[in-house]
């Protein structure tokens, strides 16, 4: 019996494991494609609190049978950062408010956990304009194969896309956690970011791929002079 169908959870229980249970089920797919379609490197997540999606990633790639795959993880491990645009207000979260906290430690402590060796995988602790924000394009990871954007604010998003735009390569997928998350008078920073990014660079092209849980999509990256005319 799986975890949706026992019986003896809550429905909240049960609730947690069906979002778990979809993030396993993308990095699966993600994985085996990846791996099929001979994209080499690395997996990056912003947005590490928990250790959760790390968790996710690393089982899934363990189950694929091929783990030489580095794991990095980029995170605050503490509040939100302060709003630097309109676009980073949103009712379900608080700029510059509480969103998680610990530091890098507790994610330290929720890999060991969840049983993911050190070795498998960098934590990068502080905001994003202070850790990427000053990186070299050649700086690792350099070879991406995956990228998931779980940044809540528009402006920490559009942090992590300027860092990745140098980095994009044709074949990687890129996830964004929080995709569908609109508000009454505006579509969510993520989903922004990405149609203006698509605009301003349209030597890429983000075929949708598969959706994440309850408010994620990801999207195979393309080079654009590869599409059929």
């Amino acid at each position: 019996m799986s975890h949706l169908e026992d019986d003896s959870l809550n429905p909240i229980e049960r609730a947690v494991h069906r979002i778990l249970h979809g993030y396993l089920e993308f990095f699966y797919d993600a994985w085996t494609n990846l791996n099929i379609n001979a994209i080499s490197g690395d997996y990056v997540e912003f947005g590490s609190w928990g250790g959760n999606t790390m968790n996710q990633a690393y089982k899934a790639l363990c189950l694929t049978g091929l783990t030489d795959r580095h794991l990095w993880a980029y995170d605050s491990f503490d509040t939100l950062p302060e709003a630097q645009d309109d676009r980073d207000y949103h009712p379900g979260w608080n700029p510059g408010g509480a969103m998680g906290g610990g530091g890098v430690d507790k994610f330290y402590e929720a890999c060991d956990r969840h049983g993911i060796p050190r070795e498998a995988y960098t934590a990068t602790e502080g905001y994003f304009e202070d850790t990427i924000g000053t990186a070299e394009p050649d700086d690792p990871p350099a070879d991406i194969a995956m990228c998931l954007i779980d940044c809540n604010l528009y402006s920490s998003a559009a942090t992590c896309m300027e860092w990745l735009q140098p980095r994009l390569k044709h074949g990687m997928i890129l996830a964004f956690d929080d995709y569908w998350c609109w508000s009454p008078d505006k579509i969510s920073g993520e989903q922004s970011l990405l149609m203006e990014f698509q605009r301003d660079h349209p030597e890429w092209t983000f075929d949708r791929y598969h959706t994440i849980a309850r408010a994620g999509l990801s999207f195979v990256v393309f080079d654009a002079a590869q599409m059929p005319g």
